[in-house]
Parts: structure tokens; sequence; C-alpha cells
């Protein structure tokens, strides 16, 4: 299983309506690709001002998987229509779970 994890941090001329279509965007992602296994984004509490503000983590069988999601026409759509016009700083990692 792999799993990839992702947090943005939105620009501060970033709204709320900004961030609840990104969201919104993403939460549409699993019924497009197959290959997710599980897939949860969620919006930070605002607890510290320096946290991220939106969490994604997804599963995949494997690496083939994760690759074929990260090059799926409809995740790319999600990032350049959504993602990375408001977008300051993009932190991600994969691992084996």
């Amino acid at each position: 299983m792999i799993r990839h994890t992702v947090q943005l941090r939105l620009r501060p001329d970033a709204s709320e309506s900004d961030a609840v279509a990104i969201i919104d965007a993403l939460r549409t992602l699993p019924s497009k690709i197959d290959v997710i296994r599980s897939y949860t984004v969620c919006r930070d509490l605002g607890l510290e001002p320096s946290n991220a503000h939106i969490m994604l983590t997804a599963e995949f069988d494997d690496i083939a998987g994760y690759l074929e999601y990260a090059s799926h026409p409809d995740h790319i759509s999600v990032i350049v229509d959504f993602i990375r016009p408001v977008v300051e700083s993009r932190a991600a990692c994969q691992i084996e779970s």
C-alpha cells in the first residue's frame, strides 16, 4: 500500500471560497480515478497560525496506482484550475504502509 499525503498552505489573499473550491474539487477525484483506495481531504482547524490549511491523504495499492493518479487528467485539472492559482506552498510525501 502506498500512502500519499499533501499539505497545502494558501496565499494570504486566498478566500474562504477558494479553500472550499479546492476541497470540493479534490473530493470528486475518487469517483473519477479508480486506483484510489482511500481518500481524505480536510481543512486545518486553524489552531496554529503556521499550519498548512488543507491536508490530503490518499492510498493506492502500489506505486503504479499512485503514478496513474498523479498523472491523471482529472487530478492535473484540479491542480491547474483550483490549487496553483492560490497556493503559497505545498509539502508532499509518499510512503509504503
